[in-house]
């Protein structure tokens, strides 16, 4: 059996869910423009940069989640969903998770991207298993913290290990493992598996993927 990972944001979807879901919120009127759409630019370019304090990041991402009701959040999600997730994805990204999902891979997205906003995205693809940051909940309702580690440059390696100790598996365990990612912030996971595919890579990426003779593939229609 093969293992496929996917990350999301840039690669299976043709724009970012973390930066747009901001966005949307901006939109719904449930954040100040001013305020939250000038941090959300430096937090993108950071992010961009590979400089980006995932914690500093989840604390600022994390505090409308918190400062909403569930049911309200639910509502807007799946808003959110139909009307900007779906027009990010592409033919070739379906067909891609299909391929694998055929050849009986094991598939799991893996974003450094919130689960709650990331898991109905992960629906769309028929993708069952999904690794992303996870915010915190108590009594089914978001603080405003992450839980446990974020799934953000090493932290995703840590993550998936972990995650396939749980099942009695490792990255080894596998004739083959991929991973399809457009960020630079993935060489860590990118270096572990047998195949790294690049999506339409950021120059470092790009950079790094010319030096080590890695495939490069657009899942643009």
């Amino acid at each position: 059996m093969n293992l496929a990972l996917f990350d999301l944001d840039n690669t299976l979807l043709r724009g970012d869910s973390d930066y747009n879901w901001s966005k949307f919120l901006i939109k719904k009127n449930l954040l100040d423009k001013n305020l939250h759409e000038k941090q959300n630019e430096i937090f993108y370019q950071q992010y961009q940069n590979g400089t980006l304090d995932i914690y500093e990041f989840c604390e600022f991402q994390f505090r409308p989640l918190k400062e909403n009701k569930r049911q309200d959040l639910d509502l807007i999600r799946q808003e959110y969903v139909e009307e900007i997730i779906k027009p990010l994805i592409s033919n070739k990204s379906i067909d891609l998770v299909k391929s694998h999902l055929r050849q009986n891979d094991l598939c799991i997205i893996i974003t450094a991207t919130n689960s709650y906003i990331t898991k109905p995205i992960a629906d769309l693809f028929g993708i069952d298993n999904l690794i992303g940051t996870i915010p915190e909940e108590i009594g089914g309702q978001f603080t405003g913290k992450v839980e446990g580690l974020p799934s953000f440059q090493f932290g995703k390696v840590t993550r998936l290990e972990n995650w396939l100790a749980k099942k009695e598996l490792s990255i080894e365990s596998f004739d083959k493992s991929y991973f399809y990612s457009d960020s630079h912030n993935d060489l860590p996971l990118m270096k572990k598996v047998t195949n790294p595919i690049c999506v339409n890579p950021d120059d470092k990426l790009k950079n790094e993927a010319h030096r080590l003779l890695w495939e490069t593939i657009s899942l643009e229609d």
